[in-house]
Order: C-alpha cells, then sequence, then structure tokens
C-alpha cells in the first residue's frame, strides 16, 4: 500500500486587523521572502510599500498602446487622405498642415489601443485567466473577502520551510495558520 503524499502548497496566517497586517507584511519583506501576498476585504493605504511592491509595469503597456494608436492613426489617415488619394475639400492643402481633421480618428485609436494594452498586459501580469487556484479550497482564505485580513507565504519561496516558516509567522503575531497542501 502506497503513501497518500501531497506536497505543502503555502501557509496561509489570518490577522486581526489591517494595521497587524501591515506590520506583518513589513516583517515578512525583511525577512527575504519572495514568493507571498496579502489578501484583504478593502484596500490598504501603503501596503504595497510594506511589502515592497515598486511601480507597476502596467502603465508602460498603457503608454505604448496610445503611442502605437496614436501613430496607427496618424500613419493611416496621412497615408491615404495625403499620399494615396489626396482628398481635396474646399481647396485645402493636402499636406501635414491639415492635421487638425485628423485629430478625432487619433483620439479615438489611442483610447482605443491603451484600454486593449491595459487589458492585455493586466492579464499578463496577474496570469489570468487561471479557472482555478489551490487557495480557492482553503476555509480560511475564504475569509479575506468578509473579514479576513490573511498573508500567504508559498512553499515556491526559497526561504520557506515548513517549521521554521511556522514559527515565523507565530512570532510576527499570527492568529490562525493553516497549511495547505496541493
Amino acid at each position: 500500500m502506497s503513501e497518500n503524499r501531497t506536497t505543502p502548497f503555502a501557509y496561509i496566517a489570518e490577522f486581526g486587523s489591517a494595521p497587524e497586517l501591515y506590520h506583518a507584511a513589513e516583517h515578512v519583506r525583511d525577512a527575504g521572502f519572495k514568493r507571498w501576498d496579502v489578501h484583504t476585504p478593502y484596500p490598504v493605504h501603503g501596503i504595497d510599500k510594506a511589502m515592497g511592491l515598486g511601480k507597476s509595469w502596467l502603465s508602460t503597456c498603457s503608454l505604448i498602446g496610445g503611442v502605437t494608436g496614436f501613430l496607427t492613426a496618424l500613419s493611416l489617415e496621412f497615408f491615404t487622405q495625403v499620399m494615396l488619394y489626396p482628398t481635396v475639400v474646399q481647396n485645402k492643402p493636402t499636406n501635414l498642415s491639415t492635421i487638425p481633421a485628423f485629430f478625432p480618428v487619433m483620439f479615438e485609436l489611442t483610447i482605443l489601443f491603451t484600454a486593449f494594452a491595459t487589458l492585455i498586459g493586466l492579464c499578463a501580469f496577474i496570469m489570468l485567466p487561471r479557472w482555478n487556484h489551490p487557495l480557492f479550497n482553503s476555509a480560511l482564505f475564504n475569509k479575506f473577502s468578509d473579514d479576513g485580513f490573511i498573508l500567504v507565504i508559498e512553499s515556491r519561496d526559497p526561504k520557506f520551510r515548513k517549521e521554521r516558516t511556522r514559527e515565523f509567522l507565530e512570532e510576527i503575531g499570527a492568529g490562525e495558520i493553516e497549511l495547505l497542501e496541493a
């Protein structure tokens, strides 16, 4: 008869309030953990700094999408209306001085490409779509959307040691701690 061995996925620790979770996040960051996250029922001001997170790259994706949309509209309109098929309206010139007529389409394509780039970038950064996650099987994790302040340290973290990580979470004030098996 073979043993059913499961590997740990993460430790899930509950804290009593947002300030407790904030300070716990500082301790986890200072301890050098890299694969961890916090989950709260509402946004906690400054938690990104407490976690040691830098600026998001999502704004770069949005900027690239916006510039691409602008340049696409400008080149498409200029090429078709000035070079390929010059459209003379009320004896106005067919050169770069007609660019104000292109503004509405340039604006619209800039917004459209920015929105698509932001959506695609966001999905890529947060690794969606992911239809299921091991955390969804935890009763303790389910509390975060109601009244729980949850900190999760994944076993993929280089500093993760089953016993030592649990002791560490107890030291920093975790109330209930659950080992989630994958």
